[in-house]
């Protein structure tokens, strides 16, 4: 699907760098660099935004490496202001300093290259997003499961229930780190647990209907539906630091490394390096790498709609108005996760993998966007409160006129 030529100039900016101090070693506070414009042509009282607060930025990404992570990049970009900076170091043994350009697993924004490709299907008639998957893929899923319809696989209303690995308890990772699964096989190892509930009735966020997409997407295509995203999406956007692995466990290019913090029996704690790991088991789910640039890329050729037509682009915005099965209501479109931050309504997605945690978003306009990873150091535990303050300072509220 082409692109026009200005979706490769998205981002795009003549900017000042500056260098805040020098490299130092993991026991020290790491160096923040940094890129910053000039706030202009945006009329502010017509924004809830507050101006960007560069001091404040570079507090929520100082103090690394620490406990719980090792190393921080952010990328601030809109017309409402422009920041980039990183923080950490990228090997805790070298106290090398973390590259802006670094690479990292996305983990789940992974979804939103799968969901894109699906609904660019759609608007090629190639998919209907009412028709039952089963029409699709038949014999995937056994009676017992409702008609599912593939709107619902991409908005997480579909009742599948998950896979049931414990892929992030460390000790099963270690074991299980390199080994090859089917997505087949992981959709069959879920199956047993039957339907979750009935279809469309309540929204559960999850995996495993990502893997039913990414068969989708290759039993319509006829192709493997890594070769559907490069063709797609990384191609026309000349995504080149943006991969999907498949079964090679390295990180290509420069990257800031991910650790786990392990504990022995003496109480000594110890980093040992979980970079390098077999992706298979989130497949379309979460498998891809990327960097900060090139996600602000996607995210801003999405929202603009240059990959997608309106009626489709509609889908990535549109939430069901249904609950989670624990009353909460739901917040997930079609690849994309409504987010309430300070008063402001965000589009975006979050994702992880061990070693990695990040997220990307933007107010719908795209006057601010955000793409920002972090390296954490305790795989499967809550969201590391690194995160919460740079969404929360890079989409501060301006205060109200008194």
């Amino acid at each position: 699907m082409d692109v026009p030529r200005r979706g490769l100039r998205v981002g795009a900016a003549v900017l000042v760098v500056s260098f805040s101090g020098a490299g130092c070693g993991p026991a020290d506070d790491a160096v923040t660099n940094e890129v910053e414009t000039s706030e202009q042509g945006l009329d502010w009282e017509q924004s809830l935004l507050a101006p960007l607060d560069r001091d404040a930025l570079r507090q929520a990404i100082s103090g690394l490496p620490d406990t719980k992570t090792t190393a921080a990049q952010v990328r601030i970009n809109g017309t409402a202001g422009r920041w980039l900076g990183a923080s950490g170091v990228a090997d805790v043994h070298a106290g090398t300093p973390v590259p802006t350009d670094a690479r990292f697993r996305i983990g789940s924004i992974t979804k939103t290259f799968t969901a894109t490709v699906v609904l660019q299907l759609a608007a090629e008639r190639r998919v209907d997003l009412d028709r039952p998957v089963q029409h699709y893929l038949p014999g995937l899923l056994p009676p017992n499961f409702g008609l599912i319809t593939v709107r619902q696989l991409l908005n997480h209303t579909h009742g599948l229930p998950n896979v049931p690995l414990p892929s992030k308890d460390p000790e099963w990772f270690f074991d299980n780190r390199f080994r090859r699964w089917s997505p087949r096989e992981l959709v069959a190892l879920a199956l047993p647990q039957g339907p979750r509930f009935a279809p469309g009735t309540q929204q559960e966020y999850g995996n495993i209907g990502y893997l039913v997409a990414g068969l989708l997407i290759e039993k319509v295509t006829g192709r493997p539906y890594s070769h559907a995203v490069r063709e797609r999406i990384l191609g026309p956007l000349q995504l080149r630091d943006t991969s999907v692995p498949g079964n090679d466990p390295t990180i290509p290019g420069p990257h800031a490394r991910g650790y786990e913090a392990v504990t022995g029996p003496d109480g000594t704690v110890r980093l040992v390096d979980i970079t390098e790991a077999n992706q298979s088991i989130p497949w379309a789910a979460g498998e891809m790498i990327s960097t900060t640039a090139d996600l602000d890329t996607f995210l801003s050729a999405l929202f603009r709609g240059w990959l997608l037509p309106p009626a489709q682009l509609r889908e990535l915005f549109t939430v069901p108005d249904v609950s989670t099965p624990e009353g909460a209501p739901a917040s997930h479109g079609a690849g994309l996760t409504r987010f309430e931050v300070n008063g402001l309504t965000l589009w975006g997605k979050t994702g992880d993998r061990h070693g990695y945690n990040n997220g990307m978003g933007a107010t719908r306009d795209l006057r601010r966007r955000l793409v920002y990873s972090v390296n954490t150091l305790h795989m499967g535990q809550e969201r590391p409160a690194i995160a919460d303050r740079i969404v929360a300072t890079t989409f501060a509220a301006r205060a109200p006129h008194l």
